[in-house]
């Protein structure tokens, strides 16, 4: 009786709406791609000192925010809360701060004073 009535009350969602779990998890998949690409491009140029700084947080921000979508869902898969963009934005965000991370270090030792 009490399962049929929490499902009665359940709200339906199709795989095309939009909800805010979903929202969120976008907003932290586009943070790490940032994160991925701005880190690709400091890897590229070993001049890229801002580039790097600007992948760490965009990395961070993405895996934080994909963090708290998975932490913050109640259901798995096709629920609606976004749970499988944030594992996504988890992995691309991680990835993020390790390009960020890695052109930081090259960065740092391309521009170390000699004899150091």
């Amino acid at each position: 009786m009490i399962i049929r009535h929490l499902l009665a009350t359940a709200p339906d969602v199709s795989a095309y709406d939009l909800t805010p779990g979903r929202l969120w998890s976008v907003v932290a998949i586009a943070l790490g791609l940032a994160g991925v690409v701005l880190g690709g491009l400091a890897l590229a140029r070993s001049t890229g000192r801002t580039r790097a700084f600007v992948a760490l947080a965009a990395g961070l921000a993405g895996a934080v925010v994909g963090g708290l979508v998975v932490a913050a869902a109640q259901g798995g898969p096709g629920t609606g809360y976004g749970i499988v963009g944030g594992f996504i934005a988890l992995l691309v965000g991680l990835v993020g701060v390790a390009l960020g991370g890695l052109a930081l270090t090259r960065s740092r030792r391309s521009t170390a004073p000699p004899g150091l």
